[in-house]
């Protein structure tokens, strides 16, 4: 890594109305460094890295590369000058080929042939060099979630680009898919790349980064070098107090609640359900884990009544639930939190309040006669706002000025401030800072103290291993029996996700042995 800087942002400040996002920032970056940018949900992060990509203007401050200052607001000018940037939501055209998608941009629209032999050459010499084998040809939609970021950073490096700026890079990836990225990322690095990485994640930045900056409330709260720090340190400079994850407390295992027997559902571009049998009792937490595409997203949408099943039988307190729709689903008590915040969880159009009230309009409090009540529901998006910490402005502004944080909170508290008897979250801390993980999980928590019913869709681990009171794996569309999650590790539930249930049910029934 070179002393020199590269990138420099100088005193940027940028608002929206009355709302401050970055104020009086200055960073800078060497060659060959990473960066890791840090902060709460709404702490100023991606305003400051689409003010260096040019999507926004600063009100105050610059940009400079290599000493040149870039020109605000124009991606055309930052691209040009090196920067690339790797959204945390992909935008890629699923219809078209990786080489397409690449190439996309880089020619002149006059041009009457298009450099398909040279930029395929390009293109696979980059992916040869940073260790990003794709096939050129394959259709992008055809692609596994791991391989779509490939193309995302392969396409801003077939732009020339020496600085790279990755928004929440392993959201959506598995652990494996992320150790891999993260290997690739520290190859760019030894290869002169400068990298500035927003994450959540302490584990990824502490193996990753080699400096941190964190932003707190628009500002810089603290600059660190991951040699002289630790999570502990990093969590409390990000929310400004200390963060200790809650631990789960012994409660009694109520009535069954809901239960699936013999559950068949096609996937719909996901993997099918094929004969998936579990039960949710009252005051419980049945954790399903497993690698991303499994199924999970199938059984989330059986349960979302967002997809039919097919073949079986749901029963909802001892009688039978056809579901089928989002409403049926809300009406019959059951809490969802989607998995895909954007595509299924809110309309970006709408506003803060419109989004709050959506899967509950056709209730009395919010709507009569056809007629919906906008005071009813800006009051109750208010009420959200409060108790779940969601920042971004007024229940009258569009949700899709939010960080994507912001969003998670704001259907989380949409969902448990009704006090559902059955909640069914999906991937629920995807996304969020610390904090905000402590003050779900504290939630999740709390709802299951009162009594009610859960179902955790979870690829952490850890946050599985703190929460849930039992633990299935979902392999292929199929589950595996249950294992009391005060037996469960890291070892074991890797066994189990990985499809060796005989040998995971040995070791749990070994350790139960030895215990008693």
């Amino acid at each position: 890594m070179s002393s020199r800087p590269i990138l420099k942002l100088s005193r940027i400040t940028k608002r929206f109305g009355a709302v401050i996002a970055n104020d009086d920032v200055s960073i800078s970056l060497a060659q060959g460094e990473i960066l890791a940018l840090l902060g709460e949900n709404g702490a100023g992060k991606t305003t400051l890295m689409n003010i260096l990509f040019g999507h926004y203007a600063p009100d105050e401050g610059t940009v400079s590369v290599d000493g040149a200052l870039l020109p605000p607001g124009q991606p055309l000018a930052a691209i040009r000058a090196g920067v690339g940037m790797v959204h945390q939501h992909f935008s890629l055209a699923p219809n078209l080929t990786v080489l397409e998608n690449v190439m996309t941009g880089t020619e002149p629209l006059w041009s009457f042939r298009s450099a398909r032999t040279g930029g395929r050459r390009k293109l696979v010499a980059l992916s040869e060099r940073f260790g990003l084998i794709v096939d050129p040809d394959a259709r992008v939609g055809d692609l596994s979630v791991g391989e779509r970021q490939r193309v995302e950073i392969l396409k801003a490096l077939y732009n020339d680009a020496r600085i790279l700026i990755l928004d929440e890079p392993t959201a959506v990836l598995t652990r494996q898919e992320a150790e891999r990225l993260f290997a690739v990322l520290r190859q760019m690095a030894r290869q002169g790349l400068s990298l500035v990485l927003i994450s959540h994640k302490l584990d990824e930045v502490m193996t990753t980064a080699d400096r941190v900056v964190v932003l707190r409330g628009g500002k810089v709260a603290a600059e660190r070098m991951t040699a002289d720090t630790d999570k502990a340190e990093l969590a409390e400079l990000m929310v400004g107090r200390r963060v200790t994850r809650p631990a789960r407390a012994a409660a009694k295992r109520g009535a069954i609640a809901f239960e699936a027997a013999g559950l068949c559902a096609a996937g719909a571009g996901a993997a099918p359900l094929d004969t998936v049998s579990f039960r949710l009792y009252e005051g419980e937490i049945l954790a399903i884990i497993g690698v991303s595409g499994n199924g999970q997203t199938t059984l989330a949408d059986v349960m979302f009544g967002t997809r039919k099943p097919d073949a079986g039988d749901l029963l909802l307190h001892g009688r039978p639930f056809e579901g089928g729709s989002v409403w049926a689903v809300h009406e019959a008590g059951i809490g969802r939190i989607p998995e895909d915040r954007n595509r299924e969880g809110v309309v970006g159009d709408m506003t803060i309040w419109e989004n709050a009230v959506l899967e509950r309009i056709r209730s009395p409090r919010f709507s009569r006669r056809g007629i919906v009540d906008r005071a009813a529901g800006i009051a109750f998006a208010e009420q959200i706002m409060a108790e779940f910490d969601v920042r971004g402005g007024t229940p009258t502004r569009r949700i899709r000025a939010l960080s994507g944080g912001n969003v998670q909170k704001l259907i989380l508290g949409r969902n448990l401030l009704d006090n559902p008897r059955i909640i069914v979250a999906a991937q629920p801390t995807r996304g969020l800072d610390e904090g905000a993980v402590v003050a779900v999980h504290d939630r999740l928590l709390e709802a299951r103290q009162r009594g009610a019913a859960l179902m955790l869709i979870s690829e952490d681990l850890d946050e599985v291993i703190g929460l849930a009171d039992r633990v299935q794996a979902i392999v292929k569309g199929r589950l595996s029996p249950p294992v009391p999650a005060d037996r469960a590790d890291p070892r074991l539930l890797g066994l189990m996700m990985a499809g060796d249930w005989q040998r995971a049910g040995d070791i749990s029934a070994g350790e139960m042995a030895h215990a008693s």
